[in-house]
Order: structure tokens, then sequence, then C-alpha cells
């Protein structure tokens, strides 16, 4: 007997707005894998092939987008990265969620594409809000949390675009309080 189809689950949301621990806390359930990335950037001290990224040569990364073997990539700062489609295919096989975790720009990509999944964008409740979250992160510059809300403004804009015909994300979550996020994000996909 087979298993039961699975399920793509996709987030996205502004930097500081909680998806990464939205989705910290998916990724603990075992009925759950987390996609890893490739890229052709040199691998850091302490990274582990398959586990940080798929870590591909340029040659086998730009075979593999003519083999339409990426659900999204984008070259960035002279490297390319992408989100390989084979652990999905084998997750979704398996019954499993493959959960998703990308930017706005990869999300328009999957639904130009016509990728079946559940969409969820992760709002903050206001932009003032994610100023003070980004400020109490201390990991960023005035400088740089300026450049991040501003990015943070064209992601909200672009959440309400339609795309092929249907709305870029199912639903948005505006995450007051991250434990209420998360019970509401697991709700949508295990109603």
């Amino acid at each position: 007997m087979s298993a039961s189809p699975g399920r793509l689950v996709v987030v996205s949301g502004p930097s500081g707005s909680g998806k990464t621990s939205v989705c910290r806390a998916l990724k603990q359930r075992p009925d759950v894998e987390f996609s890893v990335s490739a890229t052709t950037r040199a691998m850091r001290h302490g990274e582990r092939d398959g586990v940080d990224y798929h870590f591909l040569s340029r040659d086998d990364f730009q075979r593999r987008v003519a083999e339409n073997q990426f659900l999204e990539w984008a070259s960035y700062n002279g490297n390319l990265y992408g989100t390989p489609r084979w652990p999905m295919d084998q997750a979704l096989a398996r019954g499993k969620t493959f959960l998703l975790e990308i930017e706005v720009k990869g999300t328009r990509q999957l639904r130009e594409r016509g990728i079946p999944g559940l969409y969820v964008f992760i709002a903050p409740p206001s932009l003032a809000e994610l100023r003070s979250r980004l400020e109490k992160r201390g990991s960023n510059d005035q400088t740089e949390i300026s450049q991040r809300l501003r990015i943070a403004e064209d992601e909200l804009a672009a959440a309400r675009e339609i795309v092929a015909g249907v709305p870029m994300y199912d639903i948005t979550v505006e995450n007051r309080d991250l434990a209420e996020t998360i019970r509401s994000v697991e709700a949508l996909i295990w109603p």
C-alpha cells in the first residue's frame, strides 16, 4: 500500500517577520521534510554537503537548470542558488509535508510554473514593529535595518499580487505572537 500524497508548504515573509522561527517549529514534526538549497559557492568551514546546502559545480548546476531540476533558482553575488526539485518529489511520494522557506521572488517563480501547494506569507503587525524586532536582534546597523525595511515594504506589496491567475499567497498570517502564529500555520497545514 502506498503512502498518501504529501503536500508542499511554502513560507515567506520579510526579514524579522518570524518566518524562520515558524519553519524551525514546523521542522520538529516527523512528517515534515525541509528543503536544502543548492549552491555553486564554496563550502564554508563547518558546513556539510546535503545538510547546509547541496554544493554543486557551476557546470553541474547549469546542467540541472537546463534539465528543469530546480523549482526556482537565482544568481546572487556571483554564485547560483536554487531549490532542487528531487527532494520535494521524493518527500511528497512518501506522503510527507515538504516545507520550503523562500523569498518572494522564488515564490513568484513557483506560482508562474504552476507548482501546487499551500503558500503562506508571514507578516509583521506593522513596519514599526518590524523595525523594533530588527533592532533587538543587534546584528544589523541602522543602514542595514533601513534597507531591510525598504525590502519588506516591497515584499508586503508583492505578497498581494496575482501571479498566473492566482494570488501569490493563499493566506497571510500576521505574527503578533510567535506561539499563536505557529499554531495558526499548523492549523492551516493540518486542519
